[in-house]
């Protein structure tokens, strides 16, 4: 009772394809692997270029402090 049998499943399979049709579950399924497929390629990219460090800058903090609000026309 706690879990799914095959026959539940199955039923499922038959309403989502009634409900989307196969062609348009097809397109689904492409566009999805294609996304993962570019994410993973990037993760490559990402991995083989080291990371840029900023080197312009005086690495100076500046400090404030908020007096009182005052609203944006």
């Amino acid at each position: 009772m706690g879990s799914f049998s095959i026959w539940h499943w199955l039923i499922v399979l038959v309403i989502v394809l009634l409900i989307f049709g196969t062609k348009k579950l097809r397109n689904m399924g492409g566009d999805l692997g294609g996304a993962v497929k570019n994410f993973k390629e990037a993760v490559k990219e990402e991995e083989k270029t080291p990371a840029k460090v900023e080197t312009g800058t005086s690495g100076q903090t500046i400090e404030g402090e908020i007096k009182e609000k005052s609203k944006a026309q």
